[in-house]
């Protein structure tokens, strides 16, 4: 079984649940990484707690979620790694995985609604990278 590791701020905290049980119910093992509830945290710390999991090798892959997804991605994309990709929608979720490899996606809980960021998340989740040698120098130069 493949573990997926989870994690919000107070904003993606909702959407975060859903997409763990959608998860959960697909036949993944699904790694929580908080937040816990509603009241105000900072998502830089969620993060890093996601970025040790996928570094350890206690997850396969990862998602984000804060209000809008990119405070989230941004703090993701500063640990060695782990590349982390803001998706809106099934297209961008599929290229993360297919050009670059990502590792992690990143959701906008105010910005697009449960069933879309559900979509995003299977479309990265079964979607493989594409390789070649253009897609992988790529890769290579970001570390």
């Amino acid at each position: 079984m493949t573990t997926i590791a989870i994690a919000s701020d107070h904003a993606g905290y909702e959407m975060k649940a859903q997409i763990a049980s959608w998860l959960a119910g697909n036949g993944y093992e699904v790694l929580d990484l908080g937040c816990n509830g509603p009241e105000s945290v900072d998502y830089p710390d969620f993060a890093t707690a996601l970025a040790s999991a996928i570094n350890d090798k206690r997850a396969a892959r990862g998602v984000l979620i804060c209000g809008s997804g990119i405070g989230i991605s941004i703090a993701a994309n500063r640990h060695p790694g782990i590349r982390a990709a803001l998706v809106h929608d099934v297209t961008t979720a599929r290229l993360a995985r297919q050009h670059n490899d990502a590792n992690v996606v990143a959701l906008g809980a105010r910005t697009i609604g449960a069933e879309i960021a559900k979509d995003c998340v299977d479309a990265f989740l079964t979607t493989d990278f594409e390789g070649g040698e253009r897609h992988s120098r790529r890769i290579a130069k970001m570390g």
